[in-house]
């Protein structure tokens, strides 16, 4: 197949398959006067580069997932690997967006008049970090 039906097939642009071969993630292609002669396996592997694109993966990462696969090493053990990995990095991200959202759900009880008032109950120690919205007192939340 030539670039364009890959392409087509894959539902990618060419220059994503060409940017994908210069990144090591598809092997370099036969040529025929010239112009890029693909098998069908490409598209498998074009897939699995999909599939982990969807997933989170980086470009880094998704080379050492395809990088150097032959019978001796599996990808199974490369997905685990990486896929552990991977999880590790969301929950660190779900904790991290349900503190922002906190924050976020406190700004909006905010009473606070001036800009300098909500600095001040930042860094006072009712600051919302514990319950208190900007400018909140503790008699106001009871």
């Amino acid at each position: 197949m030539r670039i364009g039906e890959v392409a087509l097939r894959a539902g990618l642009r060419p220059s994503a398959i060409r940017y994908y071969e210069r990144m090591g993630l598809l092997p370099p292609p036969r040529r025929a006067s010239g112009r890029r002669q693909y098998g069908g396996e490409v598209l498998n592997r074009l897939a699995v580069i999909r599939y982990a694109r969807q997933t989170g993966f980086t470009m880094a990462e998704i080379k050492r997932l395809v990088s150097g696969v032959s019978g001796r090493t599996p990808p199974a053990e490369r997905w685990r690997v990486l896929a552990n990995r991977k999880i590790t990095e969301i929950d660190a991200w779900m904790e991290k967006a349900a503190q922002m959202r906190g924050m976020l759900e406190r700004a909006l009880r905010c009473n606070c008049p001036t800009l300098e008032d909500c600095g001040r109950a930042f860094l006072s120690k009712d600051k919302p970090s514990r319950g208190a919205a900007p400018g909140e007192t503790r008699a106001q939340r009871r």
